[in-house]
């Protein structure tokens, strides 16, 4: 059944009371705080349909309601506006990430802002390797038959790996293979380069071919086979301020989960441009079904290249938290793309 307009004010405002109270929500109470233009039996009338309608429940006799799962996705689902952030706090994001002096930095300042802005844990996924393209490679000399093999993505992202090399290369020699490489693999996505790595041999001058051999291998792995992913987490002490009642009695299961990379990267990574609000039984895992969790993609100019997000009990601000994440987002992807 399709609840009109003044049941769903009704239990916006018990969701709005309790999370903001704790304390589970009497039709008093409601129509002290809330005017909702109607009686307080019309208020009672209207909790005992959407009690029937499974959006709030009794915790226990004589307490006034709570809502439910169901409540707050009806609730998530039917925001009519997302909480604007303030000029202030749009100011202290942009001050934040400013300044950033590289990609840890970035991810580093920002894991901590949502969780500072949210009060919730929050979570950010590096740019992920498989979503980057290869920005620049340098090879630098660290002795006449060994160097350093430095990636740098479009993402800020940067791999390094030492490189022993058949045989002494003079320094003419060493800026042939770099220009070599970077004319070929340079604005590349890093998934399409393998087969551009195999013909680099095949095109190098004989005299440079054992070098370049070496190379590649290490370029297959750099670009390929080493695309694991990293997360940041931040905000963990925030889930202790949360009411015992809120992780039914227990918030060691919820931390264990959150010790696991696995999880978290299920939890951000395979993100698209739009917000996803997952609540309690939603959740994949059974030992964080007494959360919520609001995530986003970010990325320059529209690309999306991360996840990043909030997880804490399912009684948190979700039209402030669901603004936060997304600011913040947008704010990291306007600063991937001016690097």
């Amino acid at each position: 059944m399709g609840l009109d307009d003044r049941k769903l004010d009704v239990l916006r405002a018990i969701i709005e009371d309790y999370v903001s109270t704790q304390e589970p929500v009497g039709s008093k109470s409601l129509v002290e705080r809330h005017s909702l233009g109607v009686s307080p039996a019309t208020v009672r009338n209207d909790m005992a349909v959407l009690e029937e309608e499974g959006y709030i429940r009794q915790p226990h006799t004589s307490a006034g309601r709570v809502p439910t799962d169901a409540g707050y996705r009806l609730f998530v689902d039917r925001l009519s506006k997302i909480k604007p952030l303030s000029p202030a706090e749009r100011r202290a994001i942009e001050r934040f990430l400013l300044g950033a002096v590289d990609l840890d930095d970035v991810v580093h300042r920002t894991v901590r802002l949502l969780a500072q802005l949210t009060r919730q844990v929050a979570v950010v996924q590096y740019p992920s390797l498989s979503r980057s393209k290869v920005r620049h490679l340098e090879l630098v000399p660290l002795s006449t038959t060994r160097m350093m093999l430095v990636m740098i993505t479009d993402t800020g992202r940067v791999e390094q790996r030492q490189v022993d090399i058949p045989g002494t290369l003079p320094a003419e020699d060493v800026l042939e293979l770099r220009r070599i490489i970077n004319a070929k693999l340079g604005g590349q996505p890093l998934t399409q380069t393998p087969p551009l790595v195999q013909t680099l041999v095949e095109e190098v001058a004989e005299e440079l071919r054992p070098a370049m051999t070496t190379l590649a291998t290490v370029l297959l792995e750099t670009l390929v086979e080493r695309h694991e992913e990293r997360i940041a987490l931040a905000g963990t002490a925030n889930l202790t301020r949360a009411s015992m009642l809120d992780f039914a009695g227990s918030i060691r299961p919820v931390l264990e989960a959150l010790e696991e990379e696995v999880i978290l990267l299920k939890l951000v990574g395979e993100q698209s441009g739009s917000t996803r609000v997952s609540i309690g039984d939603e959740n994949e895992y059974a030992d964080l079904r007494a959360t919520s969790i609001v995530s986003t993609g970010y990325g320059p100019g529209g690309q999306i290249v991360g996840g990043m997000g909030v997880l804490g009990p399912t009684r948190m601000d979700y039209p402030g938290t669901i603004a936060t994440v997304r600011a913040v987002a947008r704010y990291v992807g306007d600063l991937l793309a001016q690097n």
